[in-house]
């Protein structure tokens, strides 16, 4: 890389941060608004200034999200051009230590503990004493392993990466960054009720422990998936006693087990991911996982959902059907704001049966209402009709065709276009994923220092691609993919809704 490319990308990086700098003046009520400190915690439970409340708002707001994005693609790009290689190597191939920190951090309610010390942070002997109190008596930490030097290691290094900050030697307090994972339940509430940590969150934890547990688990097994001469040695996560001792059946011609996604090498199971947690042993990562779907709407704008279909346009006692909907966590933000729109959520037994629990005392109107019900539902059989007979206006599918190989999503595609009527709308929730290399939808101009995708602004959504490619053997999709799965189902998509330089979009398709 050449100086003036160098310098490019340095200038784009200044470019973008004079555009944040503008958008805070236009929206500044009065007062200057400055740029939130990454030293302060933002806690999205408490109280705060209408200043410190119209900052927060502004993560939200389009224009923001863009100019952040460019800052950070051109900051990555810059790092890895200028860093030695064997660096930036060590801190892509280390980076599970990291996860695995983030993972810690979360599970040990480290965040929780930190609120309560204050700005002046906590010592790591007091934030151990805390964390061992916490736990259930029938499991304690060994304090022969958990002691307050091996946590200090780990907070050191969740403080060199920004996500916590050392404000004297082994004195630790939150940041903006891990105040984001505070679930806002008190110490007394996670001591008493420990199981409900997520409930009435806005899923930010959740998705943390998802991720940091199975999610962590079954990704280090990707090469001994795609590579089989690499499984050596008896590495299964639940040592049920080595590779290729899944369950009776599960072998292929030859003996060798069919392992479907890294997940079941890992777990050493011939389940989906799916029946697996609902397992009787899982049931407190099938209800982590319900609320870590409420917290995959940070993936969006706020209310992103709302924008990405032309909601008020519907006639009224409209029915919209979230599909694999989980404890209804899109469909309710359609529900709320829109009282001409009446919802169904569609999903397995065990997910049906912890729906309406899930939510707190202030969702119960529109549950008693009628507006917003569940019902069980497999993907893949015919679909039941509504007891009024009618069509569904649309059908809603957010998040579930990443789940799927192809093959599969086009037989839940072709059930919804058996049931439609010539007005229903398909509406599917995913990421679609730019080309790394210039193309039709690049985020930026070809005269851009940096990636068309934005880089690792956007490596979230890559990221995930996959996550999904580990548990399920599926994948996000390009917006050709996209189009293609749907035309082969029987829709054909009319409309692509997303915000500048953002991933995630809602696309529409009609019945062809």
């Amino acid at each position: 890389m050449s100086f003036s490319a160098l310098k490019a990308l340095h200038a784009s990086i200044g470019s973008a941060i004079e555009d944040l700098e503008r958008i805070y003046s236009e929206r500044s009520q009065g007062e200057p608004l400055d740029f939130p400190r990454l030293e302060d915690p933002y806690y999205a439970s408490a109280s705060h200034s209408p200043a410190e409340e119209l900052a927060h708002q502004l993560n939200d707001d389009p224009a923001v999200s863009l100019a952040s994005k460019k800052i950070v693609a051109a900051c990555g790009q810059l790092s890895a051009a200028v860093n030695k290689p064997w660096y930036g190597l060590m801190e892509a191939i280390q980076a599970g230590q990291l996860s695995a920190a983030i993972r810690f951090l979360e599970a040990a309610h480290i965040p929780e503990i930190l609120w309560e010390a204050g700005e002046q942070g906590l010592h790591v002997r007091d934030i151990c004493r805390i964390v061992t109190e916490l736990r259930s008596k029938d499991a304690p930490p060994d304090p022969a392993i958990f002691t307050p030097a091996r946590l200090g290691h780990v907070l050191r290094l969740l403080a060199t990466s920004h996500w916590i900050k050392e404000v004297s030697p082994d004195v630790f307090a939150n940041n903006r960054r891990s105040s984001y994972i505070d679930s806002g339940k008190t110490l007394h509430q996670l001591r008493t009720e420990p199981r409900k940590k997520y409930l009435d969150t806005d899923g930010v934890a959740a998705f943390v422990g998802l991720t940091g547990d199975e999610a962590f688990k079954f990704m280090a097994y990707m090469t001994e998936w795609f590579l089989p001469d690499t499984r050596t040695g008896s590495l299964i996560v639940d040592t049920k006693g080595g590779f290729g001792s899944a369950q009776p059946g599960a072998a292929k011609e030859g003996g060798a087990a069919n392992y479907v996604a890294p997940f079941n090498l890992a777990f050493d199971t011939q389940l989906n991911f799916f029946p697996w947690l609902e397992l009787p042993e899982n049931r407190s990562r099938l209800e982590r996982f319900g609320h870590a779907m409420t917290g995959t709407r940070q993936w969006e704008t706020k209310e992103g959902i709302l924008f990405g279909f032309p909601w008020s346009e519907l006639p009224q006692d409209s029915v919209l059907v979230d599909v694999g909907g989980g404890i209804g966590s899109a469909s309710l933000t359609v529900a709320q704001a829109h009282a001409h729109v009446n919802v169904v959520v569609e999903d397995r037994p065990q997910v049906v049966e912890v729906a309406r629990s899930s939510w707190g005392p202030a969702y119960a109107p529109i549950f008693d209402s009628g507006r917003m019900t569940f019902r069980v539902r497999d993907l893949f059989a015919p679909w039941e009709p509504l007891a009024s007979g009618k069509a569904p206006d649309v059908f809603l599918l957010r998040l579930v065709l990443h789940d799927w190989q192809d093959e599969d999503s086009v037989k839940i595609l072709s059930r919804l276009r058996s049931a439609a009527g010539p007005n229903t709308k398909l509406l599917i929730g995913d990421m679609l994923l730019p080309y790394t290399c210039p193309s039709d939808g690049a985020f930026v101009g070809e005269d851009s220092p940096v990636l068309p995708n934005l880089g690792v602004a956007n490596i979230h959504g890559y990221l995930i691609d996959i996550m999904m490619m580990g548990m399920f053997g599926a994948k996000e999709r390009t917006v050709s993919e996209m189009s293609e799965l749907a035309l082969s189902a029987g829709w054909k998509v009319t409309d692509v809704r997303r915000a500048p330089g953002s991933l995630w979009a809602y696309t529409t398709a009609v019945p062809v």
